[in-house]
């Protein structure tokens, strides 16, 4: 004859099985229907040109739409937000980035979510250097000259930023400190419009994702000054590092990764996580991103555990950038 404990460990195991049962069976259903792929950043950004290269892919793989849907403003906040708030069925996909998932949980004194707690990771999926561009006739073609320019004439220089707190002007202000300058920051409601306003010469430089500069650079219409990461790119091979010019210790990787809202279960996660793994292993998109200054992330890098821990290495890591900037956002 069974006891109450006996009893109530047999209910708790019988309703263990059942929410089991129910959330494979879920999985194995979904997606019934379109998928929303959330870019927090405006059309023409680093991460959209991103999501239009996966997004047809992962589309043919999931077996319904994935529809990419821009929703910016507040430096990606916005749309991230969207996606934490989402229903956690997985409708919703965050494409979020190193601003997304760990600069803006210190960059706020009040953050509009807890990224290391509102989002459950799918994987990484690509990273790419951040590239130091300037006006077409800034009088410095590489980041020696750069920064002995900027230091002799920083009380009248601008620099542009795709928000207050984004991965642009923090990158920017890293510069400007290593350089030992203080140029003004100018901040935009997305790379597009600060990257309008270089080409017109109304600001003098920008830290830009590799994938934005890349056509500026070819057409002529921005100055091309240093990547900022230790090692060169493959799409710009020509253009110095600031590290092989005098600026050691500065490393810059943009990375990207998807996430769903919390409490998504995963078993969705993990087929999702799966065609995440088949798009980046397809030969034309492996083709493709290199051309566009994207590295696509090793696949020891592209599971959902190894995306949580190294968000939360992130999160620690830019909290001790942004302490020493003194940035900080209501």
């Amino acid at each position: 004859m069974l006891n109450r404990r006996d009893l109530g460990l047999l209910v708790v195991s019988a309703a263990f099985a059942a929410t089991v049962a129910t959330s494979s069976a879920v999985a194995q259903s979904w997606p019934t229907r379109p998928i929303s792929l959330v870019v927090p950043f405006a059309v023409g950004s680093g991460s959209d040109l991103l999501a239009r290269v996966l997004g047809p892919r992962l589309a043919e793989l999931l077996g319904q739409p994935v529809v990419v849907e821009n929703i910016s403003g507040a430096g990606g906040s916005t749309g991230s937000s969207r996606v934490a708030q989402s229903p956690p069925e997985g409708y919703h996909v965050l494409l979020g980035s190193v601003d997304t998932f760990a600069i803006y949980q210190s960059l706020y004194k009040k953050p509009p979510y807890n990224a290391a707690v509102d989002f459950t990771p799918i994987g990484l999926v690509t990273e790419q250097p951040m590239v130091l561009i300037a006006r077409k006739d800034l009088p410095a073609s590489n980041f020696k000259e750069f920064a002995a320019y900027l230091k002799a004439n920083h009380a009248k220089m601008q620099f542009g930023s795709g928000g207050l707190g984004s991965g642009s002007h923090l990158t920017c202000a890293r510069v400007n400190a290593a350089v030992g300058a203080e140029a003004t920051h100018v901040p935009y409601r997305g790379s597009g419009q600060a990257m309008q306003d270089l080409y017109a010469g109304r600001i003098d430089y920008y830290c830009s994702l590799a994938a934005a500069a890349a056509g500026p650079i070819q057409t002529g219409n921005v100055k091309a000054v240093a990547i900022l990461t230790r090692e060169r790119s493959p799409l710009f091979s020509t253009i110095r590092t600031a590290h092989e010019d005098g600026l050691t210790d500065f490393d810059v990787n943009f990375w990207s990764g998807l996430a769903m809202s919390k409490g998504t279960p995963m078993p969705i996660i993990a087929k999702f996580n799966q065609a995440m793994v088949e798009t980046l292993n397809t030969p034309s998109i492996q083709e493709r991103l290199p051309k566009l200054g994207i590295s696509i992330v090793p696949p020891d890098r592209r599971s959902s555990a190894h995306m949580k821990s190294f968000m939360e290495s992130e999160i620690k890591f830019w909290q001790g950038v942004i302490a020493k900037s003194g940035v900080s956002l209501d």
